[in-house]
């Protein structure tokens, strides 16, 4: 049986907990253990994290120290996954590029906030996104600064139209990608502002997908 650990809290607009009912089901059903936790000091217990195959912060804005950084860190270097979606997972630590450093990327604006958006695959061939369509949502639609180094799976293209910022139009961006952070993998999704975003099929399943990936 593998491990999963759902980090879960923080900025209750992103409905951390009915997120994490979403896809602990799905992890149960593909042979895991998820266990949740309600505290940022979860990263304090190294053994705790060094069991994991599988990471899941759910976990908007707060700050995280030095400590629980550095654990945390030092568990997906060494082999444990972590995967996870929207601002749950890359704009939790504004204030530490480390992290941030880690996931590949962090929220920066979603002009319109809510919206209507769709979201491109871009690769067919990754098992990932393989067979997935494209497919459209409402909701906000992440811009973001990013990694080079990130393999992406599916972008979005920004329209200009939303919150007077036209110099955006035609920007493409990143949606789904992974990296690998030394021996661990990472994927993240920008989908995912609340739980029923994860009702549309494609983002459900390829969150899915990527959580499997990532896992150890």
């Amino acid at each position: 049986m593998k491990h999963a650990l759902m980090v879960v809290g923080g900025w209750e607009g992103h409905t951390p907990e009915a997120s994490a009912d979403v896809f602990t089901p799905l992890l149960e059903a593909s042979g895991f253990e998820v266990r949740r936790e309600h505290s940022l000091d979860a990263y304090l217990d190294r053994s705790l994290l060094e069991a994991q195959d599988l990471i899941v912060p759910i976990w908007t804005q707060d700050q995280i120290t030095n400590e629980q950084l550095d654990n945390l860190q030092s568990a997906i270097h060494s082999g444990a996954g972590m995967a996870g979606w929207h601002g749950c997972m890359a704009d939790s630590f504004r204030h530490s590029p480390p992290y941030q450093f880690m996931v590949g990327g962090q929220w920066v604006a979603h002009p319109g906030g809510i919206i209507d958006y769709e979201v491109n695959i871009t690769d067919h061939d990754d098992p990932i996104t393989q067979g997935l369509r494209d497919f459209k949502i409402n909701s906000e639609q992440y811009y973001m600064h990013v990694d080079p180094s990130n393999e992406v799976l599916a972008t979005t293209t920004f329209s200009g139209e939303h919150a007077g910022a036209y110099w955006i139009k035609d920007v493409v961006m990143p949606v789904y990608w992974k990296r690998m952070w030394g021996d661990g993998r990472i994927f993240y999704g920008s989908v995912g502002h609340q739980a029923p975003d994860f009702d549309i099929p494609e983002a459900r399943e390829i969150m899915k997908r990527g959580m499997l990936w990532a896992a150890r």
